[in-house]
This record gives C-alpha cells, sequence and structure tokens, in this order.
C-alpha cells in the first residue's frame, strides 16, 4: 500500500512539473499586437507602424546617413562623377555625366528621385517604379498607360516611399511580390512565384528592384531582360537581337546600354546565392528590437552588423570579416579604375579616328560594337551595389573581358585610319599604297606600343 502511495505522488508531480513546462512553452512573448489589422489598400507606413511598432522604428532608422564601415557603399549622397571624374566622359551625351549619386536608401526614394537633374520635362512615369507602393495600385488602375505618363504628372498621386506594403500581404504579412515587371519576368521565364518557399522570398521581395531593367520601346513599361536567363551576356544577347540601345555616346557616336542596379543578377552567380542564403539573411538580419526579436528593417551593409549577418554562419572573428570583405572589393574597384581608363581611351581613339576623312566604315563600326560591350562590362559590375561582393569572381571575369574588349575597341579604330595602337597616325594614313617605296607601300607599322 505505502509502495502504492509513493507511485501516485510520484505520478502526480511528474504531471504537475509537466504542466509547468507546456505553460513555459507555449506562453507568448509580448512582441507586437496580435488582434489589429491593416486597413484595405492602405500604403502608408506610418499606419502599418502601429501594428508594428518595433519593426516600423527599425524602418525609421534608414534615414540615418553614413558610412558606416562600409568602404565602397553607406548611405551618403556621394558623387560618383567627383569619386571617379572618368564616369563624365564614359556617360557623354547622357544625363548620368551631370548627375550621379550614391543612393540613401529606401526611405529617401521620393526624396531622391524627384530631386536629381537626371529628371527633365520628357521624363516617364516609369521612372516612378520602385520608388513607391502607390505605383501598383496606379499599374492596375491605368494599366500599360501608367508607364508612358508624363512623371510629374503622377507627382501628387505617389505619396510614400519604399516601404512595407511593397514587399508585404497587409493580412498575412506574408512576403509577397507586388512589382508587376518582375511578375511579368518569372512567367517568361516559366517560373510560378506561388511555388517560391518562404527563404526564397526572402530574396524574390529583393529582386522586385535591384535588378537590370529596360524601357520597352513602343510602351515605355519596364521590363527584366531574361528572356535567356540572368547572366550579364543573357541580358546582352536580348539586347542586341532587339537592337536596344539608351543613348548614342556623345564622342564615340557608340549605340551604348546603360545598366541599373544588377544585384539580384550576379548574386545569383555567386556562393552565397548557390548556398541558399538570401538577401535579407545579410542584409534584414533578426536583432533585438524593443521587446521582440525581429528582422531588421535598417536595411544597410552586412559590415555595419557583422555578428548578427556573418557570424551566424563564419565562425572567424568580426575584424578578419571584414578585411576579407573589403579586400575583395579592392581587387574589384582596382580592375574597375582600369577598365575605366581603357574605356576612356578607346572613346579618344574612335573619336580622334572619326575625324579622319580615310577613316574605313567597317573598322569604326567595329570599334564602336566594341566600345558598346565593353561599357556594359563596365557598368554592370560599376552600378551593381556590392563592389563585387555578391559575385566575386564573376565580377572579376565580367571586368577582365572589359578591359580586352576596350582595348580592341582602341586598336580597331587606329587600325581603322592606319595608326599604331597609341592613337598616331601612320606615315601614310590617307595615301594612296604604291606610292612611294615599296616598305611604304607595305603600310604601317601596327605592332602595339609598349
Amino acid at each position: 500500500m505505502q509502495k502504492f502511495w509513493r507511485s501516485f505522488m510520484l505520478l502526480g508531480l511528474i504531471l504537475t512539473l509537466s504542466g509547468v513546462l507546456l505553460a513555459g512553452c507555449t506562453e507568448k512573448a509580448p512582441t507586437q499586437p496580435t488582434t489589429a489589422t491593416i486597413p484595405e489598400g492602405e500604403l502608408d507606413p506610418a499606419v502599418w507602424g502601429k501594428v508594428y511598432p518595433d519593426h516600423y522604428a527599425s524602418y525609421l532608422k534608414q534615414k540615418e546617413q553614413t558610412k558606416g564601415n562600409s568602404k565602397y557603399g553607406g548611405s551618403l549622397p556621394e558623387s560618383h562623377l567627383k569619386e571617379s571624374p572618368a564616369q563624365v566622359k564614359l556617360f557623354a551625351g547622357y544625363p548620368f555625366s551631370e548627375d550621379y549619386n550614391e543612393e540613401r536608401g529606401h526611405i529617401w526614394a521620393l526624396e531622391d528621385v524627384t530631386g536629381t537633374l537626371r529628371i527633365g520635362p520628357k521624363t516617364i512615369s516609369s521612372c516612378w517604379n520602385c520608388k513607391s507602393p502607390n505605383v501598383k495600385p496606379l499599374v492596375d488602375k491605368m494599366g500599360d498607360s501608367f508607364w508612358s505618363t508624363p512623371f510629374a504628372q503622377l507627382k501628387d498621386q505617389i505619396k510614400h516611399p519604399i516601404a512595407c506594403a511593397n514587399c508585404h500581404d497587409p493580412k498575412t504579412m506574408a512576403l509577397a511580390i507586388t512589382s508587376v515587371p518582375l511578375l511579368d519576368a518569372l512567367k517568361t521565364r516559366g517560373i510560378d512565384p506561388a511555388k517560391f518557399s518562404r527563404q526564397e522570398m526572402r530574396t524574390m521581395v529583393c529582386a522586385q528592384c535591384h535588378v537590370e531593367y529596360y524601357f520597352k520601346p513602343d510602351n515605355k513599361k519596364v521590363t527584366f531582360p531574361w528572356n535567356y536567363g540572368l547572366k550579364m551576356e543573357d541580358a546582352e544577347k536580348l539586347y542586341e537581337e532587339i537592337s536596344f540601345k539608351d543613348w548614342d555616346h556623345k564622342e564615340s557616336q557608340a549605340p551604348m546600354l546603360k545598366a541599373q542596379h544588377p544585384d539580384y543578377e550576379l548574386f545569383s552567380t555567386g556562393v552565397h546565392a548557390a548556398n541558399g542564403v538570401a538577401c535579407a539573411d545579410c542584409h534584414m538580419p533578426y536583432v533585438k528590437q524593443g521587446q521582440a526579436k525581429i528582422s531588421s528593417h535598417h536595411l544597410q551593409s552586412p559590415l555595419n552588423h557583422i555578428s548578427q549577418s556573418c557570424q551566424t554562419c563564419h565562425k572567424q572573428s568580426e575584424e578578419y570579416l571584414k578585411n576579407q570583405v573589403i579586400g575583395t572589393q579592392d581587387a574589384v574597384y582596382n580592375t574597375k579604375v582600369r577598365l575605366e581608363t581603357a574605356l576612356s581611351e578607346a572613346i579618344d581613339a574612335i573619336a580622334t579616328a572619326a575625324k579622319n576623312p580615310a577613316a574605313k566604315a567597317d573598322m569604326m563600326n567595329q570599334a564602336r560594337s566594341l566600345h558598346r560591350k565593353a561599357q556594359w562590362r563596365w557598368d554592370f559590375i560599376s552600378a551593381e551595389n556590392s563592389m563585387g561582393w555578391h559575385s566575386p569572381k564573376e565580377a572579376l571575369r565580367i571586368l577582365g573581358e572589359g578591359i580586352d574588349l576596350a582595348r580592341q575597341a582602341q586598336l580597331k579604330a587606329n587600325l581603322g585610319v592606319g595608326a599604331t595602337v597609341g592613337g598616331t597616325p601612320g606615315p601614310d594614313a590617307g595615301k594612296t599604297p604604291g606610292a612611294g617605296t615599296a616598305a611604304e607601300a607595305a603600310g604601317p607599322e601596327t605592332t602595339p606600343k609598349q
């Protein structure tokens, strides 16, 4: 009997402890309200912030303007043209030669786009895309006429910068693709966005905007050049196929391409993407905000929060990881500068040769085509926002190709007028072969200068 009571009391103790443990496991942390909802069609992030105050407080930190730990980035509106004067020549004849600043972040999107000198009387509403959650409702209402509508005409209806409604379903808070151009691009590639995992969506909501795009010639609709894939050559193949150009270079007269910000495309070729890492893992890491653990909405360089972004996977010291990133970026930057130099000299060679009456049209056309290809490669990496870190091997490959193509452009231009690689006309440039000595008739020396 005594044995029975001991067993009975032991069972009661086990049940009591189990109840305590169960209660501890199921208790909800006092994070965000669970009963409040976002009003139908509400786009103002401040209203969303009343329901999710910790996330909103994190979002507002984007107002800070700082270089942080990033050597090649930050949220200061620094001029790319002052940092690299060669770009004035590279963009000659295009608005980017007059105004080209570092972006300040999502919360500044409207002020930055309306304040840039690149916006003028002829600017169309395609330039509102990716600047505001107001775009999607306007596209739903106006259809494809939205894109070609004058930019200034819709200014009063574009009220909020990039915010919650760009990436979240207001009812479930699930990540959602709201970008019409991205949905179109996925359809073109035969991809069903409904099949993306949550981890994949933590990248795809970023791919709504951090991508290369062009305006369709017929209706000016923002379009991603993904018909053949995501690599630099895939976009170039499409642009060649449809004879697309952004402008004619003022000095070389080459039909040029302007890269936008192909972050997603370059990232897709890198080791992090191959291992299932999402954009948000590094740029929106989990942090303690108030009483909650949330995904940070203060989007910035991972170098500003290495412990949350990098050390969850990499166990080396913060200093080591920071040096690894910046060292890699230095290598990409130095190669990019070498390509800028090669492009500048190619432009000079083409412009000089074009003034020569003896210039051979076929050679000049080849030189201009090579200039277009070389500068496309430079801009693909230069306009991308990681200074190559998203995929270092691919970035260096593309820049290396660009240097080769730029030097070929320079060579073609010089040969087109019978000159050496350095651009100095040969002794018989413009003369009729056969006049003079046999050596003269053989043509000018074409060995590159050392």
